[in-house]
């Protein structure tokens, strides 16, 4: 049969797949999986599924975590796309829960050495804003009370991925000038779109095809910029093969599982993949709480052994890593010799979507707009379609808000945003110190000594990828979101 709001096929009812993986130590984590995952609520007020539920195991073995965890996680809820997502994938996502984590550590603990993994967690510098507000810390106690924890458990490395996103973004507004000087009427080269979030990235790819694939930023994200740095840069340094090391990142919304699948973004130079797993900061907050273990704060460990703890900082962007921000400010600077300090928004239809515009004597010389949520999605999607679209660069999230609002730590039980939460994490977030990527030592000398160079044939191969263009569906912009 066909679903009601695209041309795919979806399974009937009474055949769709339930898969129900208990966690070690009377975890459980409820995949709901519906081979159709469309979108069909607004972006305020999308509920959850109908809950699945399950009951432990009588016989099942108890350990250090014994008090029952009810996960409920539903594809419906969890994927920012239009898309339906296929049985293997259904069971690739499966992997990615708690489970396969303590796997790990439960191997790493048993006497055969052969079986033994680097455990390394990578954390995104917005979930440490929901760990802050949950447990009632400072960011920077909050980072050393997460990594403390991971390490209690038997975590290796604790990194921010914050060192990520700065490579991110520097490939980000190199590219960006590049498009700028080859557009023309001829070639298309603009607008831009930015690729760092996982959920619009896979809309783009499975439902949008042409005329959006060839706009997308091909930097990768800052997830798998980390992946590349942990099972390349840091393998070496540490004399690792990548198989050796088993690399978890700690996110804020479930898109990023799959981002940690999907096929090509996902691999590094010696073709490991970069990220094993991938667990929510609400996954995360759930095992601590229900942990008795003792735990001591920590610094969280940097790539350069030699390198002390570095303060927590953020870039500057409302809520995400702050693309649009940066890449205007280097626009501004590298095309038209203009010093951008403060950056001006203006909220346009809504509060999720916001311009920013460089005049000169009466003049636009560069109109960015930052666009969050499928709502302000859609629209700039028809108006690029239409070729009607005034915008040189879009930053676009799935997410309303931006990645605090990921659904993976700023909901209620009932599956809305928890505002009063989410209202406090940005309070925070927008407390952390900014520091612009241009002004890190450390990325500069990862460019010269694992990079060959800023401009290397080494850097396009590492921190670039390209795009898979499915065939669109030709009603989905259509769609009243």
């Amino acid at each position: 049969m066909k679903c009601e709001h695209c041309t795919r096929k979806v399974i009937e009812p009474h055949k769709r797949k339930r898969i129900s993986l208990s966690f070690p130590s009377s975890y459980f984590f409820f995949f709901f999986f519906k081979e159709c995952s469309k979108k069909s609520k607004t972006d305020d007020q999308e509920n959850v599924s109908n809950d699945a539920s399950s009951a432990a195991p009588e016989n099942e073995e108890k350990g250090e975590f014994h008090k029952l965890a009810d996960a409920k996680i539903f594809l419906s809820d969890c994927l920012a796309c239009d898309s339906c997502v296929t049985v293997e994938e259904g069971v690739q996502l499966s992997q990615q829960s708690a489970k396969d984590f303590f796997r790990v550590l439960n191997l790493n603990k048993k006497c055969d050495t052969s079986k033994h993994r680097v455990l390394v967690v990578s954390v995104c510098p917005q979930s440490l804003p929901y760990f802050a507000a949950k447990f009632n810390l400072s960011v920077t106690d909050a980072s050393r009370r997460l990594c403390g924890f991971l390490k209690s458990l038997g975590v290796h490395y604790v990194f921010d991925t914050t060192i990520a996103a700065d490579f991110s973004i520097l490939e980000s507004q190199k590219e960006f000038v590049r498009r700028y000087h080859q557009h023309s009427e001829e070639k298309r080269e603009l607008p831009m779109l930015t690729s760092a979030c996982p959920g619009w990235v896979r809309y783009a790819e499975r439902m949008l095809g042409h005329p959006v694939i060839p706009h997308l930023c091909t930097a990768k994200s800052p997830q798998q910029v980390m992946g590349s740095l942990v099972k390349d840069y840091f393998a070496r340094q540490q004399n690792l093969s990548p198989e050796k090391i088993f690399h978890v990142v700690v996110a804020p919304c479930y898109d990023k599982k799959l981002e940690a699948l999907r096929e090509g973004l996902s691999t590094t130079l010696n073709g490991a993949r970069g990220t094993d797993c991938v667990l929510t900061s609400g996954e995360i907050a759930q095992i601590m709480e229900q942990s008795d273990l003792s735990v001591k704060d920590t610094a969280v460990d940097t790539l350069f052994g030699d390198v002390k703890e570095v303060a927590v900082w953020r870039h500057d962007g409302m809520s995400s890593d702050g693309y649009l921000a940066h890449v205007f400010r280097h626009a501004a600077k590298e095309l038209f010799g203009e010093h951008v300090e403060e950056i001006t928004y203006r909220a346009l239809r809504n509060k999720d979507f916001h311009e920013v515009t460089l005049e000169k004597n009466g003049e636009v010389l560069l109109r960015f707009a930052a666009a969050y949520g499928f709502r302000n999605i859609q629209n700039i999607i028809l108006k690029l379609k239409k070729g009607k679209f005034p915008y040189h660069f879009v930053e676009v999230l799935a997410c309303p808000r931006g990645c605090l609002n990921g659904r993976g730590q700023a909901q209620t039980e009932d599956g809305h945003t928890d505002r009063a939460l989410l209202q406090q994490m940005e309070g925070i977030y927008s407390g952390i110190p900014v520091r612009p990527p241009e002004s890190s030592a450390l990325v500069q000398e990862l460019y010269q000594e694992w990079l060959e160079g800023t401009e290397s044939p080494k850097v396009q191969e590492v921190l670039h990828t390209t795009y898979q263009s499915s065939e669109p569906c030709t009603d989905s912009l259509d769609i009243k979101w």
